[in-house]
């Protein structure tokens, strides 16, 4: 047992270290920068929530302040009643839903199968999978667009639905993860007679939650959020996803703010609300993906 210092009464607890001194004005400062950071990014939305629940009037004249006057909900209105954007939510959600099973499914056997099986040109395949990501997405409209057109897909959901059913960068994350779970546990499910399937749904799957979180959430982001393929692809507005209705909002020489918030208040509610619901997993997978 070390001696007590010198000048401290006897059995007095011993002084905390000099090191720790500095460390809560350090917390206040990061606290302070988190605090300014998340009001940067939250002001958009509520400056929507604000234009939403204005008046046009309002607007017109700058009456509009960060703190509303009143609550108009006429904007709503109109935007139920003038538009169909009940059946854009529908065809919107029915997109997003069947592309994310379709998506996720592809994305992680595409990983797996890159992460935890040998064959010859696996690293050039997984090369050649990562630099799509460097092609931009107006340069594959045209071709895109002859292909579903070939296949008699226009003017349907599987022309929005099919074309981006693998993405290249939902693999490299899938890759990323499956390399980090340790091959004896694949190799011991094997010696005990699984099958490559089974191995799969049993073993891999349970431990790839937080992936399939990841997965699930940036593409539905993804495809609710789309808007130039769909506008491509679609042709009749009882089809139109909600992004590519929102629009119809817009005119040449006038523009109704309110309804158009009020319409982009609605379709940021289910992405909002898929985050807030995955968001432990959400974070864990990118973790363990080694993406930070």
């Amino acid at each position: 047992m070390s001696a007590p210092a010198r000048g401290a009464a006897p059995g007095a607890p011993p002084a905390p270290p000099a090191a720790r001194g500095p460390r809560r004005p350090r917390g206040r400062a990061r606290l302070l920068v988190v605090l300014v950071l998340a009001a940067v990014w939250v002001f958009p939305l509520y400056w929507m929530v604000v234009t939403a629940l204005s008046s046009r009037a309002d607007l017109a004249t700058g009456r509009v302040g960060l703190v509303p006057t009143g609550v108009d909900l006429s904007a709503f209105r109109r935007v139920l009643v003038d538009f169909p954007l009940l059946q854009w939510v529908s065809n919107s959600a029915a997109i997003a839903v069947v592309a994310v099973v379709l998506t996720v499914v592809v994305d992680v056997l595409a990983g797996y199968v890159l992460a935890k099986h040998r064959f010859p040109g696996r690293s050039v395949v997984f090369f050649c999978i990562v630099a799509t990501l460097m092609i931009p997405v107006q340069t594959l409209l045209v071709p895109q667009f002859d292909l579903v057109n070939d296949l008699g897909w226009i003017n349907s959901y599987w022309a929005v639905i099919v074309p981006r059913s693998a993405e290249a960068f939902g693999v490299f994350l899938a890759r990323q993860y499956f390399l980090s779970l340790p091959d004896e546990l694949i190799e011991a499910a094997q010696l005990d007679g699984a099958g490559q399937l089974r191995t799969l749904v049993s073993i891999v799957l349970p431990l790839a939650r937080p992936l399939v979180a990841v997965l699930v959430v940036m593409t539905f982001v993804y495809r609710w959020n789309e808007f130039a393929w769909p506008l491509v692809a679609l042709r009749e507005p009882a089809l139109y996803t909600l992004p590519v209705g929102l629009s119809f909002l817009q005119s040449q020489y006038s523009t109704d703010y309110p309804a158009l918030m009020a319409g982009a208040l609605i379709s940021a509610l289910p992405v909002l609300v898929l985050f807030g619901l995955a968001q432990r997993q959400f974070v864990a997978g990118l973790a363990r993906s080694g993406l930070r």
